[in-house]
C-alpha cells in the first residue's frame, strides 16, 4: 500500500489510511541450558516476507485493507539458550533501521514471545520497546500480543498501550490471538479513541511450568475461561493473564495480569479478580499427564498393550528452552535388554542432533549401516556423545530447522538423527520418514505437554522426569535473581498483596 492511500467512509469522503508498522522477535530462552542462539535461528523475514506469517493479512484480507501497513522485521526462534547480544544487536539494529526509513506510524504491531533472554541484558522485550519508541515516538499506538508463557515486565507495560496474550496452551489460539491485538489497534486508531486510559497490571508471585499450568485440565481450564467474559466488559478492552516462563532467572520471571480499558473502576477490579483467581488455586496446578521417572516410564510402555504409547522426555524438551542434545534418556533406552534385537518392541526416538553422523550416513545411503557419535555437543552435562551403530532406514534433506534428517535402526529403536535439533510435533514429521508412529509400540518425543496433533494420536502417554535445561522439578535449578518470596519455592509465604498498579501511559 502506498503513503496517502484512502478508504471511503460513511460521509463517501475519503480519509488517509493509518499507518501500522510490524515488528518482533521471539524466542523462549532458558537460562538453565548451555547453550547459545544466534541469529540465523530466528529465520528473520523482514519487509513484505512478514505479512506470510499471518493469515488474517493475505491480500484480499479485511485487516490488509483498513491500514497501510509497514513491516520491518518479524524473527521467530524456536525455544533455546539465551540469545547472543551480536544477534539481539543485529535484528533490533536493522528493525530500527527500517522504523526510521519508513516513519511516521499511527500505530505498531509488536509482536513477541516475551521470554527471550539476551546475554548481559534484562528483559530484552523491555529494552526493544523502549528503543523502538526512541524512534518512531510517543504518539504511536504500540498493540502488543504475546505467550502466555511470555514474561510483562513494568517497563513493557508502560511502552505499549494495548496488550493481549494467548488463552490457550497448548497455543491454538495463537493466531486468533494475534489477530485480537491487530484488531483493537486498528479499532482504537479508526474510532479516534486512541490509547486507553487506564492500564492495571499486576505481578503474581507464582512460577510455574507449563506443563502444570495447561488449559485443558483444571485449575487452568476454569481460570482462563474467565478472561474471554472480563475482556469482553463494557469499559475493557481487554485482559490477560501471564504464566511466565519459569526457566529463565531474572526479576521479571512470574505470573502477571494486565486489563486495559477506559472505565478505571472495571479496569482495577477486573485485573484483581483475575490476580486473586490465580493465586487462591496456586496449590491446586498438577502435570497435565502423569509422571515419572524414565525407568518407570519405560517399564509401563513395554508392559502395555497400547500403540502407541507415549512417552514425553521433559528434561530436555527444545520446545521449552532445552539443548535438544541431551543423550541421558537416548542412552538409557540402548541399554535396556528389551530393545537390543529387532524382536524387541518397536520405538521411535525423536530426536538427537548428531551432524557427524547425518554426514557419515548420507555418505553410506539408505540400506547402509553407520556407525558414529551424536548428542551431547552443546550439553554434556547428564551423559556424553553416544556412539550409534546401525542400519540406515532413510534420508531426508530441506526441513528448515533440521536441515537433514536421517532414521538409524539400533535393534528395535528407531533413533532418528538431524543434523540440527528439531522437535517433532506432527504425524508428518515421521511419515515423511518412512515410519508410522500409530503402529508403533513407544514414541519418545523430546517435548513437554503433548501439542495437539500429538496428544490426539496418543493411545496411553507418560510424561518422565528426565534432566535437562528444562529440568520440570524447579527447585533442582540454581535460581539466583528471582524475586522472592514465590510459589512454589517458598510454599508458606503470606499472601501477596494483589492490588492493581496503574501503570502510566506511553506518552506520560
Amino acid at each position: 500500500m502506498g503513503c496517502g492511500q484512502t478508504a471511503d467512509n460513511q460521509g463517501g469522503q475519503t480519509k488517509a489510511l493509518p499507518r501500522i508498522a510490524i515488528a518482533g522477535l521471539a524466542i523462549e530462552s532458558s537460562t538453565f541450558s548451555p547453550a547459545l542462539t544466534h541469529e540465523e535461528a530466528f529465520h528473520a523475514k523482514t519487509g513484505e516476507d512478514v505479512f506470510s506469517l499471518y493469515p488474517f493479512f493475505s491480500p484480499d484480507s479485511l485487516a490488509r485493507k483498513r491500514a497501510e501497513w509497514v513491516p520491518t522485521v518479524k524473527g521467530h526462534a524456536l525455544p533455546g539458550g539465551i540469545v547472543t547480544r551480536e544477534a539481539y544487536e543485529s535484528l533490533v539494529g536493522k528493525t530500527l533501521e527500517m522504523l526510521k526509513e519508513n516513519s511516521p506510524y499511527d500505530g505498531l504491531f509488536f509482536d513477541i514471545h516475551g521470554a527471550m533472554s539476551v546475554v548481559g541484558l534484562d528483559d530484552p522485550e523491555g529494552d526493544f520497546i523502549i528503543r523502538i519508541r526512541e524512534v518512531i515516538g510517543k504518539e504511536p499506538i504500540i498493540s502488543t500480543c504475546m505467550d502466555l508463557h511470555g514474561n510483562v515486565s513494568r517497563r513493557l507495560a508502560q511502552n505499549t498501550d494495548l496488550i493481549t496474550c494467548y488463552r490457550m496452551a497448548p497455543h491454538e489460539d495463537a493466531m486468533e490471538s494475534k489477530k485480537r491485538a491487530v484488531d483493537n489497534l486498528l479499532s482504537r486508531i479508526e474510532s479516534g479513541k486512541g490509547k486507553p486510559a487506564y492500564k492495571a497490571w499486576i505481578p503474581v508471585p507464582i512460577l510455574l511450568p507449563g506443563e502444570k499450568t495447561s488449559t485443558r485440565i483444571e485449575p487452568g481450564k476454569s481460570l482462563y475461561a474467565k478472561v474471554g467474559p472480563a475482556a469482553e466488559q463494557e469499559g475493557i478492552i481487554d485482559a490477560a493473564i501471564w504464566v511466565g516462563y519459569a526457566w529463565a532467572d531474572e526479576p521479571r520471571n512470574h505470573a502477571v495480569v494486565m486489563v486495559t480499558g477506559d472505565d478505571k473502576e472495571k479496569v482495577t477490579t477486573t485485573a484483581e479478580a483475575l490476580a486473586r483467581s490465580f493465586w487462591d488455586v496456586r496449590s491446586e496446578f498438577v502435570f497435565v499427564a502423569p509422571t515419572a521417572s524414565l525407568k518407570e516410564s519405560l517399564d509401563m510402555a513395554i508392559a502395555s498393550d497400547k500403540q502407541p504409547f507415549m512417552i514425553s522426555d521433559m528434561g530436555d524438551n527444545p520446545t521449552a528452552g532445552g539443548a535438544g542434545d541431551v543423550t541421558w534418556t537416548l542412552r538409557e533406552i540402548l541399554a535396556r535388554p528389551e530393545f537390543k534385537t529387532e524382536a524387541g518392541p518397536s520405538l521411535i526416538y525423536a530426536s538427537i542432533p548428531g551432524p557427524e553422523l547425518v554426514e557419515k550416513a548420507v555418505e553410506a545411503g539408505v540400506g547402509g549401516m553407520v556407525e558414529a557419535y551424536a548428542g551431547a555437543a552443546v550439553d554434556d552435562r547428564y551423559a556424553p556423545p553416544i556412539k550409534l551403530s546401525g542400519k540406515v532406514e532413510a534420508i531426508e534433506h530441506g526441513d528448515i530447522h533440521a536441515e537433514t534428517e536421517v532414521v538409524v535402526k539400533v535393534g528395535s529403536v528407531h533413533v532418528i538423527v538431524t543434523k540440527k535439533r528439531k522437535p517433532y510435533h506432527k504425524e508428518a514429521d515421521f511419515t515423511r520418514l518412512g515410519l508410522n508412529p500409530r503402529e508403533t509400540d513407544i514414541v519418545v518425543v523430546k517435548i513437554g505437554y503433548l501439542v495437539p496433533e500429538l496428544y490426539d494420536m496418543r493411545a496411553d502417554w507418560i510424561m518422565a522426569l528426565t534432566p535437562g535445561g528444562v529440568d520440570q522439578d524447579l527447585e533442582r535449578l540454581p535460581y539466583e535473581r528471582i524475586k522472592r518470596p514465590m510459589f512454589p519455592f517458598d510454599k508458606d509465604m503470606e499472601d501477596p498483596g494483589l492490588s492493581a498498579q496503574l501503570i502510566p501511559l506511553s506518552d506520560e
